[in-house]
């Protein structure tokens, strides 16, 4: 029996770190991105680790999905377990410092492609833990499926295959897309808010002094009247979130006009992005200068965005760029697409292709 239940414990966690690795492998950028989080100032204070973000996402990702592969193997079976109880620890600190003091509000455990509030990532984090304590109590019941030598030759394939992906995903763009701004969707369609949708709801906390004492009253907006009372302060908390559209942060603004709705409106247009001009690289602008030369010439409107458009003019004037750059905040920007630059193409708010600025030549005017 004991045999039976560690070998279901040890399926389900295996699978789980697979899963949960594959899927930020798919997307390393974009976990890099949660670590830059984690280590501003205002969260864990580590702000010399934001430049290696990067790395230490492919590191992590990659370790977690190899970890699953080698539980699943029984290879090197002190070393996984060892190492799963060391992440599941580590990630348990991560979740409860951010479910505890609000300061990420998803933890990206699974990307993308699955969201959890904090305290459930928390949970979830917990789980594993324990499912990890059994496996490490019940060991000597997790037996190798198959030889040293055809289990290293796994082990080899499964290296090999983070090594290609983030390869891949590098100079090109994820292979699966779990964003909201998948090719295909429309964007006015996923930013609308139902008549019937659940709004958010919010407990107001007053503060008054009566006499010689303070008292606080709780309304859901209203003011309260307090006889005799002198109004002190006022502090809002979010009883339940109401319903967010999966697109809620689109916004594009030339010169503080907010120019989105037009925009989205052109039946052919081509959008070109960049995050982060420091970061960009920025060789790629001289594939962009080509492509959208002859966009202008097929009858396209061309825009850049940015969130510092007149940065960009500065920076970008020696590419002979055609076209204006408009201000987008950046958190739009980071989830639209992961290339830095990179192109997207639009008719009527409807995403038709989007490419890394490696691929500009994919790009079907």
């Amino acid at each position: 029996m004991k045999k039976i239940s560690i070998s279901i414990v040890r399926l389900i966690v295996g699978v789980v770190f697979i899963i949960s690795g594959f899927v930020k492998l798919v997307d390393p950028i974009g976990f890099s991105f949660k670590l830059e989080e984690y280590f501003e100032p205002p969260v864990l204070n580590m702000p010399f680790f934001i430049p290696y973000a990067y790395p230490i996402a492919i590191f992590v990702v990659a370790f977690e999905l190899i970890l699953g592969v080698l539980l699943l193997l029984g290879f090197l079976r002190k070393f996984t377990l060892l190492s799963l109880l060391g992440l599941t620890i580590f990630f348990g600190f991560l979740t409860f410092y951010s479910a505890y003091f609000n300061k990420v509000t998803d933890c990206g455990c699974f990307g993308d492609a699955l969201k959890f509030t904090p305290w459930g990532s928390f949970t979830k984090d917990m789980v594993l833990l324990f499912l990890a304590l059994i496996l490490w109590w019940g060991r000597d019941y997790i037996k190798p499926l198959w030889s040293n030598k055809v289990s290293a030759a796994l082990l080899t394939l499964t290296v090999v295959g983070c090594i290609g992906l983030v390869c891949y995903t590098h100079k090109h763009l994820p292979i699966i897309d779990f964003r909201p701004y998948k090719i295909g969707v429309n964007i006015q369609k996923n930013m609308e808010i139902p008549e019937d949708a659940p709004k958010a709801v919010y407990d107001y906390h007053w503060k008054f002094k009566v006499g010689d004492r303070e008292e606080t009253i709780t309304t859901q907006g209203a003011y309260p009247e307090v006889e005799g009372g002198e109004y002190l302060s006022v502090e809002t908390e979010l009883v339940s979130k109401g319903y967010e559209p999966p697109i809620h942060d689109f916004v594009i603004q030339n010169q503080g006009e907010d120019v989105t709705a037009q925009l989205l409106l052109e039946s052919k247009l081509l959008l070109v992005t960049s995050y982060d001009l420091k970061r960009a690289n920025l060789a790629g602008f001289v594939a962009i200068k080509r492509l959208t030369d002859k966009a202008l010439k097929a009858g396209y409107k061309v825009v850049g965005l940015t969130p510092s458009p007149e940065q960009a003019k500065r920076l970008l004037g020696s590419y002979g760029l055609n076209f204006d750059f408009y201000a987008m905040d950046v958190t739009p920007l980071k989830t639209m697409v992961r290339a830095n630059p990179a192109v997207i193409r639009l008719e009527a708010g409807t995403i038709k292709q989007k490419v890394s600025y490696n691929d500009t030549d994919k790009i079907e005017l």
